[in-house]
């Protein structure tokens, strides 16, 4: 690479980037939060980030009309199928993902935590989670 070339950076996926990152193409911290965000609602979902079924939307939109009834019922319709069957601990945690994930994809950028701020407030959903080892050990001495 000589000294005036540029680093190669492959295009984003639509609904990766929020709308007004996508038209600005100015990536910052806050970006990199909103992609965050869309990431752990992949994971949760199990869909992409843009699907026919959405609309002009994005996976964003997709679960903020799934959850404006309230979270828990919103929850059961957007979580993927294979995690109806876990227990309530798990689906609590699940819970406190989703709404970390709508968080991170705030509209406005100002909203939208920092890095450090997720990650304490994903530490925070397993806090009171003790490994099954530990738990087995506490029923054993009582």
């Amino acid at each position: 690479m000589t000294a005036t070339s540029t680093a190669f950076s492959p295009p984003l996926p639509h609904g990766v980037l929020s709308t007004r990152t996508a038209a600005s193409v100015h990536v910052d911290e806050k970006s990199d939060v909103y992609s965050f965000g869309v990431v752990l609602l992949e994971l949760l979902t199990e869909r992409r980030p843009v699907e026919p079924d959405y609309g002009e939307g994005s996976i964003v939109d997709w679960v903020r009309r799934k959850v404006a009834g309230g979270c828990e019922g919103g929850l059961r319709n957007v979580m993927a199928a294979r995690w109806a069957d876990q227990n309530d601990e798990v689906r609590e945690e699940m819970a406190l993902t989703l709404r970390v994930a709508l968080h991170c994809t705030s509209r406005s950028p100002q909203e939208r935590p920092s890095m450090r701020d997720v990650v304490s407030m994903l530490q925070e959903t397993k806090r009171d989670r003790k490994p099954a080892a530990a738990k087995k050990q506490t029923h054993k001495t009582n």
